[in-house]
C-alpha cells in the first residue's frame, strides 16, 4: 500500500469545494448516517486530512481516524484541534487495524475517497476488507466509495490536466493526474498526482507523488464483500458514472 506523505501538505487541493468544510463532507453521507444508533462508534480508516472524521465528530459521534500516512494523521489531528472536535487519530494501514482495535468495536466503518485501490492486488484488497469487517459489530455497516475502474482502464494511459485553477488558502493551483494503465487488471498500475501552486509573482511550486494502485471490477468487490459476510444494502454503481458508493451490512 502506498501513502500520501508528500501530497498530505497540499491535499486540500484534491478535495472538492463542496466537501472541503468538515460539516459539508459529513453531510454528503446524511442518508447513511441516519442508520447509526445513538452513541455510535465510527471508524474512518482512510481519513486523509480529516474532513470527514472532524465533520462526524462535530455531530457528537465518537470517531476514530486512521491512515497509512503519518503526515495525513498529523494533519487530521491539527484539523480536529482547529475545530475543537474530539477525534482519536492513529497511524495504521488496513491490515494493522486489528492490532489497534478489538473485533466488533464499531457501528460503522468508512473507507472513502477512492482509497481501496491502493491495497496490493486481490490479496491485499481482501486482507484490507477482512480487517474492516472484523472491526464491525454484527449489523454494523461498511461505507465504501470507489472510482469506476472499468471506465478508468477503458481510457488508457493519459495525462489529465485540470481545466481551471483551484483556490485554497489564498493560493491558486492546477491539479494534474498522470495515469499509467497496465495491460492487465491484476498488474500494478500507477497514478502520479501533481499540484502546481502559482503565487502572486507568477512563481510555480510543484508537489507530486507517484502512487501504486491495483484497480478492481465492481463484481470483484461484490464477491469480496459477500465472502466476508458483508451483504450489500445500498449500491450506486453505474457503469457509465465516474464513482459509486457501496454500503454493506455485516451479517
Amino acid at each position: 500500500m502506498t501513502d500520501y506523505d508528500v501530497l498530505a501538505e497540499v491535499y486540500e487541493w484534491l478535495i472538492s469545494d463542496a466537501k472541503l468544510p468538515p460539516a459539508e463532507f459529513a453531510a454528503s453521507f446524511d442518508e447513511v448516517l441516519r442508520l447509526l444508533p445513538s452513541n455510535a462508534h465510527v471508524l474512518d480508516c482512510s481519513c486523509g486530512t480529516g474532513q470527514l472524521a472532524v465533520g462526524l465528530a462535530g455531530r457528537g459521534i465518537q470517531v476514530v481516524a486512521t491512515d497509512a500516512s503519518e503526515a495525513m494523521v498529523r494533519r487530521t489531528a491539527e484539523l480536529s484541534e482547529e475545530f475543537g472536535a474530539s477525534v482519536r487519530a492513529v497511524r495504521a494501514n488496513w491490515e494493522e487495524l486489528p492490532d489497534h482495535f478489538e473485533d466488533g468495536t464499531f457501528d460503522m466503518v468508512f473507507c472513502v475517497g477512492n482509497s481501496l485501490h491502493h491495497a496490493a492486488g486481490a490479496t491485499g484488497r481482501g486482507a484490507a476488507l477482512e480487517s474492516m469487517s472484523r472491526l464491525l459489530r454484527v449489523g454494523g455497516r461498511l461505507v465504501l466509495t470507489s472510482r469506476t475502474w472499468e471506465l478508468v482502464r477503458a481510457r488508457g494511459s493519459r495525462l489529465d490536466i485540470s481545466d481551471r485553477l483551484v483556490r485554497r488558502n489564498g493560493r491558486d493551483a492546477v491539479v494534474v493526474y498522470r495515469w499509467e494503465i497496465a495491460p492487465h487488471w491484476e498488474e500494478e498500475h500507477h497514478i502520479e498526482i501533481a499540484i502546481a501552486q502559482v503565487d502572486a509573482t507568477g512563481s510555480v511550486l510543484v508537489r507530486s507523488e507517484l502512487l501504486s494502485c491495483w484497480p478492481y471490477r465492481y463484481e470483484e468487490l461484490e464477491v469480496d464483500l459477500h465472502r466476508l459476510g458483508l451483504r450489500t444494502e445500498v449500491s450506486t454503481y453505474d457503469p457509465e458514472a465516474e464513482n459509486y458508493m457501496v454500503v454493506a451490512t455485516k451479517v
